[in-house]
């Protein structure tokens, strides 16, 4: 199972206390404790109802492990980022009966989310086959949830953005609007303020006579933003001419229609926002099993 880095860690194990005490509050599972003896023992698979890839199984896993005196065993059967197809049992868990009806839904909602991102973010990755444009995401996050968001897009095959404000430098328009609109003036001074710590130096443009003040100031990196696939061309071939070290990144209203076209203009990067901020969870189900299976 492909794990979390420690910070991922981290903020699952956050994530995973808060969701669990929204859950159970201070009574816990009236129903199971209603109706299920506390000796009663059982196993449950988690079971793939459609066709995706899977990201979130060690999320799952923690969920089990941190409910509060279950003492469940929680097994995968596959990695994260492997494609599935309906019926693919990808994991088990099993003890108390009590414990695993009071981490269903928890340990589903982790993992639906992040196997619904992993599996949008491959869809847009595939259509895009063929070209050399990476497929990125952004910082269109769910608050709280960005680092395993991340973490989902890059089972599905795509890259990772900056994760924060605090490690890269994006020039965005409004940025600009506080310069007057002088794009090498922002890239030189960014440039110049970032100091010992190496920041690649990324400046948003809209038009092409922006785009030749920042090839002119050796940016790092261009973000297209809203631009045409025949305007994206003559971008790429002024790059080209003028910086060829510059990359050049694709953003705004990328759809899984369009992305191929995009790519075909030879940009290095697309920047896709949809695939955190607009992804369906993947229908994943809890299914018991009897004991003696």
């Amino acid at each position: 199972m492909n794990g979390f880095n420690s910070e991922e860690a981290a903020a699952c194990r956050r994530l995973v206390e808060m969701a669990l005490a929204e859950d159970l509050g201070v009574a816990g599972d009236r129903t199971s404790r209603a109706l299920i003896p506390a000796e009663q023992l059982g196993q449950a698979a988690f079971v793939a109802r459609s066709a995706g890839i899977v990201a979130g199984l060690p999320a799952a896993a923690m969920v089990c492990e941190m409910l509060p005196g279950a003492n469940l065993t929680f097994t995968a059967r596959l990695a994260d980022g492997t494609s599935v197809q309906p019926g693919t049992v990808l994991a088990t868990v099993s003890g108390a009966l009590r414990g695993i009806l009071a981490a269903e839904r928890t340990a589903l909602n982790f993992l639906q989310r992040l196997s619904g991102i992993a599996t949008l973010t491959h869809h847009y990755v595939a259509a895009a086959a063929g070209f050399p444009a990476r497929i990125l995401d952004t910082r269109k996050t769910t608050p709280g949830w960005r680092l395993l968001e991340k973490y989902a897009v890059r089972q599905g095959g795509g890259h990772n953005h900056r994760i924060g404000l605090f490690d890269g430098i994006l020039i965005k328009d409004n940025h600009l609007a506080g310069l007057r609109g002088d794009v090498q003036l922002a890239i030189e001074t960014a440039r110049s303020a970032r100091g010992n710590d190496w920041l690649p130096v990324e400046v948003e443009v809209d038009t092409l006579e922006q785009l030749e003040a920042a090839l002119a100031a050796k940016a790092d990196i261009v973000l297209l933003d809203n631009m045409g696939p025949e305007m994206m061309r003559t971008a790429v071939a002024r790059r080209n001419a003028a910086s060829p070290d510059t990359k050049l990144e694709a953003s705004g209203g990328v759809t899984l229609s369009t992305i191929r076209a995009i790519a075909a203009t030879g940009v290095d990067r697309i920047s896709v926002g949809a695939i955190t901020h607009s992804a369906p969870a993947l229908d994943i189900a809890l299914d018991y099993q009897s004991r003696d299976r």
